[in-house]
C-alpha cells in the first residue's frame, strides 16, 4: 500500500469555524482523498492551528515552523510515497511574514528539506504535491478580520504563485481555489462541504502521481 503525508495547517487538521472546535473525521480532507482512493492509500495526517511554511509563531502550544518539524514527520511516516503540503495561509498574517511572496519561499524550503532528506536507497525520495489553499475572504469576525488584516489580495496571490513554484522545482500542483472556497464567518477557514471536497479533487491528482 502506498503512503502519503498530509503536511499542513488548520485546514488539514479541519477546523470548523462555526463550532470552534473539529470537523468530523469524514469531512476532513485527507480522509475523503482516503475514501475516493478506496483504500488503496494510506493516508497519514499531520495538521496543526497555525502551522506555516517557515516561520515562527509564538503564540500557539507547540512548534508551528513547518521547515522546523518537517524533517521529524518525514522520519516517523516513512517510506512515504507522497508528500502533499497544504500551507501558505499562516504565513500571510502581518505579524508572522505578512506576504504572499515569503509563503513561496517558505514552500521551496519545504521541498528542498523534502528531497535532501535521509532517504535510503531502498525507499527513495517521495514525490511532492503543492496545494495552494484558497483565497480569503471578508468577514465580520473581528479577530480574523484584525489578524489577517488587509492581506485578502495577498492570499489571492498564492495559486499562481506556487503554481509558478511548483513547474520550477517539478513538483505537482492543484489549486484549492477551483473546487473550495473559505467561509465568511472568519474568512479563512472552510466548512464541512469544502473541506471534504479538497479531498475529492485531490484524489486523480494523487492517482496519477502515484501510478495507481
Amino acid at each position: 500500500m502506498k503512503t502519503v503525508l498530509a503536511f499542513g495547517d488548520s485546514l488539514t487538521w479541519g477546523y470548523d469555524a462555526k463550532t470552534l472546535a473539529r470537523h468530523k473525521r469524514e469531512n476532513r480532507w485527507p480522509v475523503a482523498l482516503a475514501q475516493a482512493l478506496g483504500g488503496r492509500v494510506d493516508v497519514a495526517a499531520e495538521g496543526l492551528n497555525g502551522r506555516t511554511t517557515a516561520f515562527d509563531d509564538y503564540l500557539g502550544e507547540a512548534d508551528r515552523n513547518g521547515a522546523r518539524v518537517l524533517p521529524t514527520l518525514l522520519t516517523t511516516h516513512k517510506p512515504i510515497d507522497l508528500v502533499i503540503v497544504l500551507l501558505g495561509t499562516n504565513d500571510l498574517k502581518p505579524a508572522v511574514a505578512g506576504q504572499a511572496i515569503a509563503a513561496k519561499q517558505g514552500m521551496a524550503k519545504l521541498v528542498g528539506l523534502v528531497r535532501r532528506h535521509d532517504w535510503s536507497l531502498e525507499v527513495g525520495t517521495p514525490e511532492i504535491l503543492i496545494v495552494a489553499p484558497p483565497p480569503f475572504c471578508e468577514t465580520a469576525n473581528p479577530d480574523f478580520a484584525a489578524m489577517f488584516a488587509g492581506k485578502v489580495e495577498e492570499s489571492r496571490m498564492l495559486g499562481s504563485m506556487f503554481g509558478d513554484l511548483a513547474d520550477e522545482l517539478e513538483c505537482g500542483f492543484f489549486d484549492a481555489s477551483t473546487v473550495a472556497k473559505t467561509t465568511p464567518l472568519d474568512g479563512i477557514h472552510l466548512d464541512a462541504d469544502n473541506t471534504k471536497a479538497i479531498g475529492k479533487a485531490l484524489a486523480p491528482v494523487v492517482s496519477l502521481m502515484l501510478g495507481l
